[in-house]
């Protein structure tokens, strides 16, 4: 019980305003008793999700489970993700305390200049992408790949949980299909342009984990774990990393990148069902820079990528064509939340060389408006206002 209360407090972690989320608060004692009999006596089912698209940064299908059942998959995290964790390769970067898309790209950073010599020899970037990684998951290599590492440690006496429970759960949510009885929102259009590959009505039976759901994080790092140590130890490849389907192999030898193709898809293939995106190829010298993880990688610096940025400048543009040519009042939630999409943008582009572009999105594009808006309790000018803040978040 204590253990589902801890599970249900991490889930409400920035959701609580939500109206899953104040739904199951309003009786929670109730409700948190009722969860804990349906796993103690194995009742308990997955619920009806929502599905839905989001358009950015890229066009995705979503599925968003139901309130308990993120408590449920809060609850299976806490007990088996530091068991995994101890097996992931240390140039593994999703969804990892201490990792991230940042530690990435700095780590990707760091094996350039170590595998040139700090440019000074030639080093080669082979960039791969596995071709709808989430809808292509077998789900009974999945569910069988965690089962043997926790009955491993069963044996060895390390599980503090009872196993049979956990894998109860496990197997209700791995094999689980959302698309049954789910909730649909938006309409047949917002389908429109999405590859068959990129959503589950289409994966096939016994494959396809939904999107958005902590525990899928978690498990598109199992999914793919023996294939890092395939490619680490068995190739023999000592700068390699990878964030969800997303990994890079550097080697001063041009001919040993190029083989190496060959001998990864077919393990993909053979071991996992899965197959390398033969459109995302990407395969350069150094010099020439990498695009990874919303940064483009040059010899000494880095860059904010310039999709992204044009992205964010036409959103910004649009707020104050917006408010400049309807002469709209806008209200303190709008307000709101232009302003964390901003600190949002800037504080992503402060991790690249960026400061001019960050100066000139602050000093031209974004309109007078909001920073008299935002700061008008400190009685600026105009002028003062804009310097002050710029002055502020430069020095």
């Amino acid at each position: 019980m204590e253990d589902l209360f801890q599970a249900y407090f991490d889930a409400r972690k920035n959701k609580r305003q939500t109206y899953t989320a104040l739904k199951f608060e309003d009786k929670l004692e109730k409700n948190i008793l009722e969860l804990y009999n349906e796993i103690i006596s194995g009742r308990y089912e997955p619920a009806q999700s929502i599905c839905f698209i989001v358009n950015h940064p890229v066009k995705r299908e979503i599925f968003a489970a139901d309130f308990r059942d993120r408590i449920v998959h809060h609850l299976i995290y806490n007990y088996i993700n530091p068991i995994f964790e101890k097996h992931f390769i240390h140039d593994t970067y999703s969804c990892r305390l201490g990792k991230g898309t940042h530690f990435g790209i700095k780590r990707l950073d760091h094996f350039i200049r170590s595998c040139s010599d700090n440019y000074q020899k030639d080093c080669y970037i082979l960039k791969l992408d596995i071709k709808g990684y989430f809808m292509s998951m077998n789900k009974s290599i999945l569910y069988r790949q965690v089962k043997q590492r926790l009955f491993d440690y069963e044996k060895k006496g390390k599980v503090s949980f009872d196993l049979a429970l956990v894998l109860n759960l496990i197997r209700k949510t791995i094999f689980c299909d959302p698309t049954i009885g789910c909730k649909v929102k938006g309409t047949s259009k917002d389908w429109l342009n999405l590859p068959r590959d990129k959503s589950l009505f289409y994966s096939g039976n016994d494959k396809g984990l939904p999107i958005g759901n902590l525990t899928s994080q978690l498990f598109g790092n199992v999914y793919l774990n023996d294939f890092d140590y395939f490619v680490k130890h068995t190739l023999g490849c000592k700068y390699y990393g990878r964030y969800v389907d997303d990994f890079f192999i550097l080697s001063k030898n041009k001919r040993f990148l190029k083989d190496l193709v060959l001998s990864l898809r077919e393990y993909l293939r053979e071991k996992l069902g899965l197959d390398i995106h033969s459109n995302k190829i990407y395969f350069q010298h150094f010099s020439k820079g990498v695009d990874f993880l919303g940064a483009y990688l040059k010899p000494h610096r880095i860059y904010y990528r310039n999709k992204n940025k044009a992205e964010a400048i036409k959103r910004i543009r649009g707020w104050n064509k917006r408010v400049i040519n309807n002469n709209i009042i806008l209200s303190c939630e709008e307000l709101e939340s232009f302003s964390s999409f901003l600190n949002s943008v800037l504080g992503l582009m402060k991790h690249c060389n960026s400061y001019k572009l960050r100066k000139k999105i602050l000093r031209k594009d974004v309109s007078i408006y909001f920073y008299n808006y935002i700061f008008l309790s400190r009685r600026h000018d105009k002028v003062n206002i804009r310097d002050w803040l710029i002055n502020t978040a430069f020095n």
